[in-house]
């Protein structure tokens, strides 16, 4: 074989050999591995082409071109701060923080630049309007509803971004000194008026149960009062049922009994005493005396 034949194989064979590795080289390029975390954006010619999701994808080589790999994993913007004037016209500064993940990023790399920046500046702008329409108390006491009503304007705003809101926060509301202060004197005022309105409540309930005590101990008094009266009118009914079955004696021997019982009562006393007695008396007091002896 002479030395021309020997270059000419060498040539042919150096051809097939970079033909074959072209063809793998272009093989090669035509296969894309997309890792889980996410989505490449492809074009054909300089046009949206396709996306291709996690896992192996094929192209045409030469003609599809990866412009751009996107991560659809969840980001968070920078926390940020704005300020915001409530219905009640209160200055409030108002730290937000947004989560959120690009689902659709054929959306996001063709019709934002800075999809952060975006995101920024729709968040401020919708924490504004909407502290606007509630009072200082309502953005403190309600701010769960707050943070609904924000992620739910914030989601309507970025959907033609391809991107969702998974989150929104809003991580404090600052007052300036001056609110500060009035809203400490409004706070020790309502304290003091709680207080007054405590103690004059117990002043009130004493006072009730002072007037239900009084009432109680005339009702006793009442009831005591009526049962001497009943004690009595049946005394009396005994003696009157005496005096009617028994006739006047009956009731000479209870006057007789009772001149008794005074008798001894003055005799019972201390010291010396002189009674002087009428002539009648006496002749009562002897009858009376006949009458208990005979009632032996």
């Amino acid at each position: 074989m002479t030395e021309n034949e020997l270059l000419d194989l060498l040539s042919g064979n150096l051809l097939y050999l970079l033909g074959a590795l072209l063809l793998i080289i272009i093989a090669l390029k035509g296969i894309r591995i997309v890792p889980q975390s996410q989505k490449f954006v492809v074009e054909r010619f300089g046009r949206l082409h396709s996306v291709l999701g996690p896992g192996i994808n094929f192209i045409v080589p030469l003609l599809d071109v990866v412009r751009h790999k996107i991560s659809i994993l969840e980001r968070q913007l920078p926390n940020a701060t704005q300020d915001a004037i409530t219905k009640d016209n209160v200055l409030v500064q108002i730290d937000t923080s947004v989560f959120y993940r690009i689902l659709e990023p054929e959306k996001t790399v063709y019709r934002i630049r800075d999809v952060d920046g975006a995101i920024a500046t729709t968040v401020a702008g919708i924490v504004r309007a909407e502290i606007g329409k509630m009072d200082l108390d309502e953005v403190q006491s309600n701010r769960a509803q707050l943070i609904s009503r924000i992620q739910e304007s914030v989601e309507s705003a970025v959907d033609d971004w391809g991107i969702e809101v998974t989150r929104a926060e809003i991580l404090d509301v600052n007052l300036d000194q001056a609110t500060r202060d009035a809203m400490l004197q409004q706070l020790n005022a309502e304290r003091a008026r709680r207080a007054q309105v405590t103690e004059a409540e117990g002043q009130k309930r004493a006072v009730e149960l002072a007037a239900d005590a009084e009432l109680y101990a005339a009702e006793q008094t009442a009831k005591a009062r009526r049962i001497q009266a009943e004690a009595e009118a049946y005394a009396t009914g005994v003696v009157a049922k005496a005096i009617a079955d028994n006739g006047i004696e009956a009731a000479q021997y209870q006057v007789a009994l009772k001149q008794v019982e005074a008798l001894n009562a003055l005799g019972n006393g201390t010291g010396k005493q002189t009674i002087v007695v009428p002539a009648a008396a006496l002749e009562a007091f002897g009858d009376a005396f006949k009458l208990l002896k005979g009632s032996k």
